[in-house]
């Protein structure tokens, strides 16, 4: 039977909220010595390699599976959704601040749940209607700063940055979409492996592995961490999901947007040549907290 127990599942659930708030974080510094093609490669071969490693040694994979009748399509577009999610999101890194990518991307599980209402024919509670209402109500308000010169095409750069963090957001969509309905048929863990190993083959014509070669001690740990990231950060989320209410889980991960922000504000007072800081207002700031109590709402649905 199962158990609730908080003691395990929030240290976990907080451990995954604070890697993947850092991971925007540790990106931005890295892509200034390093392509986000070939830091996205080292994140796919890392997981890849270490995966298949345990996997391989658990023997608990069977990628046939996915390669052969009604899932071979299903699988084909979830690899390419979460390979187009990852490239979309470090290269938008380039254009815009870690902070604002953190609060758009919220628009990925809202994505989902629209797709799953549209595709797999699930249905809204009036709690995620009001879920989407706050993300919707919240994003311009969070970027009221910068509304007028994105609006007068001003500052190209960052509104591109914005169109790919929005299409990270629905490749992501279609990933998860996708992904509900491998799993139903095969273990997540055959899925994952196959993403691994796609992104590193995929990825290896376009990337630079040997620049790794000309980083610095600061940047060879940057890439070690965001190599390990996939791995633990998921890691620690199964577990927290295998002993805490998903519901709970996911109020916790709620919390990264604004993790984010406040960790990007402490790093780039202290180390202003390292990163940029979003400029926020108080505005920004409700806009921020809107968002992510949208996001809170439309994820928990009808639970408690």
């Amino acid at each position: 039977m199962y158990q609730s127990n908080w003691r395990v599942g929030l240290p976990l659930a907080l451990t995954t909220a604070f890697l993947w708030a850092l991971l925007p974080i540790a990106m931005k510094g890295l892509i200034a010595d390093m392509d986000s093609t070939t830091v996205t490669w080292f994140r796919f071969f890392g997981a890849a390699v270490f995966a298949g490693i345990w996997y391989g040694w658990r023997r608990d994979l069977d990628l046939r599976s996915l390669l052969k009748g009604k899932l071979l399509p299903y699988s084909l577009l979830a690899v390419g959704g979460l390979l187009g999610n990852y490239i979309a999101y470090a290269t938008g890194l380039n254009y815009i601040t870690p902070g604002a990518l953190q609060v758009l991307i919220q628009l990925a599980p809202l994505l989902l749940l629209i797709f799953s209402v549209a595709f797999l024919g699930e249905r809204f509670s009036p709690r995620q209607w009001m879920g989407v209402g706050l993300v919707c109500l919240g994003l311009p308000l969070f970027f009221n700063l910068r509304i007028q010169e994105l609006m007068a095409g001003e500052d190209r750069e960052y509104l591109i940055g914005v169109g790919l963090v929005v299409i990270a957001a629905v490749t992501w969509a279609v990933y998860g979409l996708f992904q509900k309905k491998i799993v139903a048929q095969s273990r997540p863990q055959n899925l994952l492996m196959l993403i691994y190993i796609a992104g590193t083959l995929c990825f290896l014509p376009i990337a630079q592995p040997t620049s790794a070669l000309q980083l610095d001690a600061l940047g060879w740990a940057l890439l070690l961490f965001l190599t390990a990231n996939t791995l633990i950060a998921y890691g620690a989320f199964a577990k927290a999901m295998s002993a805490w209410e998903a519901s709970r889980v996911s109020a916790t991960l709620a919390l990264v947007p604004l993790m984010t922000l406040a960790l990007s504000a402490l790093i780039g007072t202290a180390w202003p040549e390292y990163i940029a800081v979003e400029p926020m207002n108080w505005i920004s700031w409700v806009g921020a907290i809107t968002v992510v109590m949208g996001s809170l709402l439309a994820a928990i649905g009808r639970g408690r």
